[in-house]
């Protein structure tokens, strides 16, 4: 078994009346398997829009790395744009 990695990722909507927690259920449904959706938060960053961050581990094995991740992510309607935020290796 390999190790795990702990990833943060911004999530931007596509404005300010996307609902959040719903994008969030669809964020969870969509995941592949092995990847756990382990925190979530909101984050204002202007004129009202605030974006989703969410905390995730994933096998770090996993083929393209964040980019399958980020890819579901973004075809996820209401959503805007991906980014990694933060990425580490998880000590075993």
């Amino acid at each position: 078994m390999g190790g795990r990695v702990y990833v943060v990722i911004k999530v931007y909507p596509e404005d300010i009346d996307v609902n959040l927690n719903s994008l969030l259920g669809e964020i969870r449904k969509s995941l592949p398997k092995g990847v756990s959706l382990v925190k979530s938060e909101e984050e204002p960053i202007a004129f009202g829009l605030k974006i989703l961050k969410v905390h995730l581990i994933m096998p770090e094995e996993t083929e393209g790395g964040t980019s399958k991740i980020e890819e579901i992510i973004a075809q996820i309607k209401g959503v805007s744009q991906v980014e990694v935020a933060w990425l580490t290796r998880m000590s075993s």
